[in-house]
């Protein structure tokens, strides 16, 4: 959706599989700016109250179907864009999205939704000023994501869609497919593209420079 009609906010979002350091890099990136005094405010993916308790229960009961587990994400989506995404960007704010309507694309996609059917919920969404993708190999994402639990989430690892009987071996093959629609996406939706097997100390340094050349007028608030 186009954004003639916005205020003076700005909506930059975080993409990557789970494991790409997205999530480290977007909390970063919110201190740096409430340090420097900017309102910001960071939504973050299946958030909303509203929506969790229903998911949360039907994950745990393995009751999601592909169709189901997207119009779920779909609802809070809506409800965190309707309730503070937009009001706030309509407020002035710089808006941090951890994961946006591109995760639903990909996951989504990857299990068997129609891509237009998906594109078509999520028309009424703003399109971001940043979207930064953190690509990273599938191998050092599992092994990130094990560094403080024994195991991979069942939906994480795409155990629904019997890619696999072995978790881990789900994993690799669920998300590499969703590796190759970031790709996709990525270059359709221009996508600022950051390696994220790089120093997280890089990674930020990069992160921060695009912000600034896309909003200018933050360089005397940050002291650049």
């Amino acid at each position: 959706m186009s954004r003639q009609n916005l205020t003076d906010g700005k909506l930059i979002v975080v993409e990557g599989i789970d494991g790409s350091g997205k999530s480290t890099q977007i909390h970063l990136l919110e201190k740096w700016l409430r340090h420097a005094g900017i309102d910001v405010f960071k939504s973050e993916w299946n958030s909303s109250e509203m929506v969790k308790e229903v998911t949360s229960k039907g994950k745990k009961k393995g009751l999601l179907t592909p169709t189901t587990f997207s119009l779920l994400h779909a609802t809070d989506f809506a409800d965190r864009y309707e309730r503070n995404i937009l009001p706030l960007l309509r407020a002035g704010y710089i808006v941090l999205a951890d994961r946006y309507i591109f995760t639903a694309y990909a996951r989504d996609i990857v299990r068997g939704c129609n891509p237009e059917w998906v594109k078509g919920v999520y028309g009424f969404a703003l399109k971001p000023d940043i979207t930064f993708y953190f690509k990273v190999p599938v191998d050092t994402a599992v092994d990130r994501i094990l560094i403080g639990r024994p195991k991979l989430k069942y939906y994480e690892a795409g155990m629904d869609l019997n890619l696999s009987n072995d978790d881990y071996e789900s994993y690799r093959i669920f998300q590499s497919r969703i590796i190759d629609q970031y790709d996709d996406l990525a270059e359709k939706e221009h996508f600022t593209v950051i390696d994220a097997t790089q120093s997280i100390e890089k990674q930020q340094k990069t992160v921060r420079d695009k912000v600034l050349s896309t909003i200018p007028n933050l360089r005397k608030k940050v002291g650049k």
